[in-house]
C-alpha cells in the first residue's frame, strides 16, 4: 500500500524569495515540498483578503503550511480560509502581543509610513529596515534572498506586519523561535520551541536543525 504524501507549502519572509527554503529536505517518501510567492498587493487590500488570495495557489487538501517571519503571520491568516493539518511558523509572532516595543510604537505613531520604501531597488537600505542593522556581512545573503523590490508591496508589507491585530492565535499553532532573534526578541515569545543560538535567519544557517526536526514535527499527533 502506497503512503499518501503530506503535502508542505512554505511561505518565505517580507520580500524573500523561495530560496530561502533551498537547504530544507523532508523525506520524499513521506512529503512533497511546494513553494508560495509574494504577490503584489491590490490597492487597500486587507491582511485577510490578501491571504485568502495566496491560498487559491494551494492544490491539495489537509496541508501543512509554515511560514517564516511575515510569512508567519500571513500563514496564520490563511489558516482562516484553508483546511490545514499543522501550522507551523518560524521566527515569527503569533499576536500583536508578541510584537516588539519599537514596531508598537511605528504604529502608534504611524512612523512606519516613513520608511523610504522606493528605495528598495539599493538593498542596503531595505535590509537594514526589513532585517535590522548589521547589515554588512550579511549583505550577500540579502541579495542572493530578497526577490521582491517593488515600493507598493513593501509599503504595504511594513504596515501589516506592524499594524498587525491579531489577539488570540490557533491553540494549536507551532512556533519556533530562535533565543537570538533581534527583529522579534525572544523575551517577547511564548509558548515556542526555542533554537539555541537561532537568529532571525535561523531557516537558512540552521537548516539542519529544521531537516532533522520538521518531520518529527509534523508527524507528531
Amino acid at each position: 500500500m502506497v503512503q499518501e504524501l503530506i503535502h508542505v507549502y512554505f511561505m518565505p519572509g517580507m520580500a524573500a524569495s523561495p530560496r530561502i527554503f533551498e537547504h530544507i529536505k523532508l523525506p520524499k517518501d513521506k512529503f512533497e515540498m511546494h513553494f508560495l510567492e509574494w504577490l503584489i498587493p491590490i490597492d487597500n487590500e486587507s491582511v485577510s483578503d490578501y491571504a485568502f488570495r495566496i491560498s487559491k495557489s494551494i492544490e491539495h487538501d489537509n496541508i501543512v503550511l509554515l511560514g517564516v517571519s511575515f510569512g508567519g503571520v500571513l500563514v496564520q491568516e490563511m489558516d482562516k480560509h484553508v483546511k490545514v493539518r499543522k501550522l507551523i511558523i518560524v521566527s515569527s509572532v503569533k499576536s500583536m502581543h508578541e510584537l516588539p516595543k519599537r514596531m508598537l510604537l511605528a504604529k502608534a505613531t504611524k512612523a512606519y509610513k516613513l520608511i523610504p520604501t522606493q528605495l528598495a531597488s539599493n538593498i542596503d537600505v531595505f535590509a537594514k529596515y526589513a532585517f535590522g542593522n548589521n547589515v554588512t556581512k550579511r549583505l550577500d545573503l540579502y541579495k542572493k534572498y530578497l526577490s521582491v523590490n517593488d515600493s507598493a508591496y513593501l509599503s504595504w508589507a511594513i504596515e501589516q506586519m506592524v499594524c498587525w491585530n491579531q489577539e488570540t492565535c490557533n491553540p494549536d499553532i507551532i512556533h519556533i523561535h530562535g533565543d537570538n532573534d533581534p527583529v522579534f526578541p525572544i523575551k517577547n515569545i511564548s509558548n515556542c520551541v526555542t533554537i539555541k543560538n537561532g537568529s532571525h535567519i535561523m531557516i537558512i544557517n540552521k537548516y539542519k536543525w529544521f531537516n532533522e526536526n520538521l518531520p518529527k514535527i509534523i508527524l507528531k499527533d
